[in-house]
């Protein structure tokens, strides 16, 4: 092994899994619920906000769609900065400015500087998440490679839980007091708490080395080298020198290097395969092919437009954008509808359906903006217990497919999970009673939650490091499109009625699901 130049996938492997993997991955987990958090906090204060802020049925839409709108400004340039820059350093950088992002938004006194504060958070959080899938699957060999978006999906689906139980806890105290002029309520608190694992990220991640297959595809060898040797001193107890390779294929010339020479290019021919071989045999027959491209025309932008990458990058894209529009959605809108459900179970004490809710819903903000009574939401623990219900059957089902995903591929994940949960959401229609509610809508989160983590992992795996961050990226932008349109037409659909909105839901999925079935097979592939 040590006799010849060796590439990333035999050099990672040599490093085995152990303690430093573990570490990576448990360090991920804050960096997944502050990204979870900037995306999801507002939609557990609405119900609490709704009087404080005199919010209607759109507002709460546009609420919920605002950090989406500051994610898709500058999702393009945390892809570029990620891919020419590194991964680690930016990690650190943006759960710094999200942590004042944060303290603006607890500090906020009204609808516009809420709005405003939101919207830079999502600016700044962008990037992490991103960064983070690329991350840590340049830490991990094939073999371990399609496990790492269900890992990250079991820490959604613990952020999932999380964010109940915080509201739960803070939402219904009943606190209210003033600091600097400024009134701060339970809501605000909860901002604040929730703004947490992101300081905690900035700081875990300063322990972290760059990513060895960002260091390799920039021609840094021998500190990707110096990387593969501490993670091989950590996951197997023995010294560094010991680490069996010492020298790695330059896949990519220095910058104070000349031309790569016969003997280079013919070790990478003979030792790398194209990625898209696996799927698509016609796409290309070596790593050198890549590398030559990239090196001649470093633009990525050009790259990404080029007959290998176009259809494949529409395609992704579209079904992150119909998985979103459906996902996000209803996702973001459970809080409000089970405060709803609980308040109306309250008033009526009988059980009722989705729609009922939705009239409900409509009814009580046309009566609270022609009304001159004092505003009031009744906000107790049970409000938020459903949610908390919701995020343990996501957990249970990432734990699942993390079992099945090795014998299934990404693929047949998404398929079978879209087609199930599309079905979930239409099936809302029918549902009669707030248990039958609570079933349909925890699957249909659940798996269109894993969904849409397993087609991010495609994507990972379909694209080369060079273009790795940017299409993710790029791909969660377009998601994101979805989230915004998604959030501001739904509360428009209930107002039409019961049959508009749930159609949306399950409509989309099925749209993805079908996008889906034409992916090119990623099981197992080397990381170009």
């Amino acid at each position: 092994m040590a006799d010849r130049p060796a590439d990333f996938e035999t050099a990672i492997k040599a490093c085995g899994f152990g303690r430093f993997n573990i570490f990576l991955l448990m360090a991920g987990l804050p960096v997944v619920l502050a990204a979870c958090f900037a995306s999801a906090v507002i939609s557990y204060i609405l119900p609490s906000a709704e009087c404080d802020l005199n919010l209607d049925l759109l507002d709460k839409g546009i609420l919920n769609a605002i950090t989406y709108c500051g994610m898709i400004i500058s999702a393009m340039g945390w892809g570029y900065l990620a891919d020419k820059k590194g991964r680690r350093n930016l990690l650190i950088c943006g759960h710094l400015l999200d942590v004042i992002c944060v303290v603006c938004a607890a500090m906020s006194q009204s609808r516009t500087q809420l709005m405003i504060a939101k919207f830079f958070s999502g600016i700044v959080m962008c990037g992490p998440f991103a960064i983070l899938v690329s991350y840590l699957s340049e830490f991990h060999g094939s073999h371990f490679r399609m496990r790492i978006m269900m890992i990250v999906g079991i820490m959604i689906s613990i952020a999932t839980l999380t964010m109940p139980l915080l509201a739960i806890v803070i939402l219904p105290a009943d606190w209210n007091f003033q600091i600097f002029n400024m009134n701060f309520v339970a809501w605000k608190v909860y901002l604040a708490v929730c703004g947490i694992p992101s300081l905690l990220s900035s700081v875990i991640f300063g322990f972290f080395p760059e990513s060895p297959r960002f260091l390799i595809s920039q021609g840094r060898n021998t500190e990707a080298l110096e990387v593969f040797r501490k993670m091989y001193a950590a996951n197997t107890g023995k010294s560094n020198d010991t680490y069996p390779i010492q020298e790695l294929i330059k896949e990519i010339k220095q910058k104070d290097e000349g031309s790569l020479n016969k003997i280079q290019v013919a070790t990478i021919e003979a030792n790398t395969k194209d990625i898209c071989n696996e799927g698509n045999p016609e796409m290309g027959t070596n790593n050198i092919k890549d590398a030559t491209l990239m090196d001649k025309q470093p633009n990525i932008f050009k790259t990404l437009c080029s007959r290998q990458y176009l259809g494949l990058s529409i395609q992704v894209c579209l079904i992150e954008f119909f998985i979103m529009i459906g996902q996000n959605t209803l996702r973001l809108w459970l809080p409000q509808l089970f405060a709803s459900l609980n308040e109306y179970e309250q008033i009526s004490n009988e059980s009722t359906s989705m729609c009922t809710i939705f009239e409900y819903s409509v009814n009580k903000t046309n009566l609270m903006k022609n009304s001159t009574d004092e505003c009031v939401v009744i906000i107790t623990p049970s409000s938020y217990t459903n949610n908390i219900i919701v995020g343990c059957v996501g957990f249970i089902i990432y734990l699942a497919a993390g079992t099945l995903i090795t014998a299934l591929g990404n693929k047949r994940i998404q398929v079978i999970g879209l087609t199930v949960a599309g079905s979930c959401g239409i099936a809302l229609y029918w549902s009669s009673t707030s248990l039958t509610t609570l079933i349909l809508t925890s699957i249909y989160s659940a798996l269109g939650s894993m969904s849409a983590s397993s087609a991010i992992g495609s994507s990972v795996n379909l694209f080369p490091t060079s273009l790795r961050t940017m299409i993710v990226s790029l791909t969660l932008m377009i998601g994101r499109i979805g989230s915004i349109a998604g959030n501001v037409v739904f509360p428009i659909f209930m107002s039409f009625g019961c049959i508009p909105p749930i159609a949306m839901i399950g409509i989309v999925l099925y749209l993805g699901c079908l996008l889906c079935a034409f992916l090119p097979n990623s099981n197992k592939v080397e990381l170009k």
